[in-house]
């Protein structure tokens, strides 16, 4: 009808087909760092590791591709700071993630178990998990697009600033953890979605 105002988008409320209702979608959790730093101390402790030679075996693990690019190891102290500030960068997260054997949804605050659904990509030791931030980004944006939301209004969703979400569209490194879980979760994706095995 001529005059009819449209309803208004709304990313926290889903229509439901075929009925005059909404459902709401599960809460965004924060990614727990500091019970990552927990899942890694108590892997240590089990091993009788120190901290380097945790940072040791996280590297490690993608022996041939350090052989070839001679980059520079992860550092002990990256992972003893998320002691004191319990975060962490996306990219560092993958490597603890994979010496633990572990998926970023099972580190979401309130996570009972670890869901096979959620497991990462396998990588071998010429490839190391990275996140496609690139990727994300579009798939972030394209659902924002459709949703009607200006970054404000998702920054205010997603309870981050809008800078760190426009922010992935070029960033390779700098991301943090907590920012692309809560992105992963309100595209209703697993972050797995977004991993892939890198050659750097």
């Amino acid at each position: 009808m001529a005059g009819t105002p449209r309803p208004r988008s709304d990313s926290r409320l889903r229509l439901v087909r075929g009925h005059d209702r909404t459902v709401t979608p599960p809460p965004i959790q924060p990614f727990d760092a500091g019970a990552l730093y927990l899942a890694l101390d108590a892997r240590r402790l089990e091993l009788g590791l120190s901290w380097k030679g945790v940072a040791d075996q996280i590297w490690a693990l993608s022996s041939d591709l350090n052989d070839r690019r001679q980059d520079h190891p992860i550092s002990p102290s990256t992972l003893t700071g998320m002691a004191r500030n319990p975060r962490t960068s996306c990219q560092h997260a993958l490597f603890m993630l994979r010496w633990l054997g572990r998926t970023p949804e099972s580190f979401l605050l309130g996570a009972s178990r670890d869901e096979p659904r959620f497991a990462l990509p396998e990588a071998g030791p010429d490839r190391r998990l990275r996140w496609a931030l690139k990727l994300l980004y579009a798939a972030m944006d394209e659902k924002r697009r459709e949703d009607g939301l200006t970054w404000p209004a998702l920054a205010e969703v997603l309870g981050r600033s809008p800078n760190q979400l426009t922010g992935l569209r070029t960033a390779k490194f700098a991301a943090g953890m907590d920012v692309a879980m809560r992105i992963v979760q309100w595209l209703g994706r697993p972050a797995a979605d977004f991993v892939y095995p890198a050659r750097w």
